[in-house]
């Protein structure tokens, strides 16, 4: 019951510095271009990683349903910024034994030019990084909480691509790919790993 607490607790604390980081991130872009804006999306969705193939000392990133968040603003020619964030709905096993879940951020810049008048594409290149929460048998307490995580964290350069479909003026569904390059990235057999998936979401003020 402790450790069902303490993921529950690692999981609710996560989920708020998520959204912490995206309420700063409207906060301080919002403002600076609302003068100028010319469109602000938000979607979610789900996805899945693909990495190299597992070795014989280290295995693959790959596998498993991914819970997606994205936001982005428009406000200079079809150019912006965006934000996106991924994590493994389910822990895994390293090596059959550690338990982990990983999770994907990154911040980049955006260009969504729009195709006629119910589809855009959407293209983006960043930096963010990869934490990987690490399950542990081992439990430490502070004054405030207690956790069984150790995280792993590691910088890479992310890019992706996408497609909207506007089911409505502003309902959209997006199929989308990211490519991601993993700075030192240990645990896993490779230093790269890609997510593909598909988002629904919400443009405040579709382009026309």
């Amino acid at each position: 019951m402790l450790f069902v607490k303490s993921n529950l607790h690692v999981m609710e604390s996560h989920l708020k510095n998520l959204f912490f980081l995206a309420a700063v991130f409207c906060l301080v872009l919002l403002p600076a271009n609302a003068a100028h804006a010319q469109q602000f999306d938000l979607s979610g969705g789900v996805s899945t990683v693909t990495g190299p193939a597992s070795t014989d000392q280290l295995q693959t990133v790959g596998g498993g349903a991914y819970i997606d968040f994205g936001m982005d603003f428009l406000f200079f020619h079809n150019f912006g910024v965006g934000f996106n964030a991924a994590f493994r709905a389910n822990q895994n096993l390293l090596e059959g034994v550690q338990p982990f879940r990983p999770f994907f951020y990154d911040v980049d810049a955006v260009y969504a030019p729009p195709i006629g008048k119910r589809a855009q594409a959407v293209l983006s290149a960043g930096i963010g990084a990869e934490s990987i929460h690490f399950y542990t048998p081992i439990v430490t307490c502070s004054l405030v909480s207690c956790t069984n995580v150790v995280t792993s964290n590691h910088f890479l350069g992310q890019f992706g691509a996408g497609f909207r479909f506007y089911a409505t003026p502003r309902i959209f569904i997006q199929p989308q790919a990211a490519y991601y390059l993993i700075h030192n990235n240990v645990e896993f057999s490779g230093s790269h790993a890609a997510r593909f998936g598909v988002s629904i979401g919400y443009s405040f003020k579709n382009q026309e």
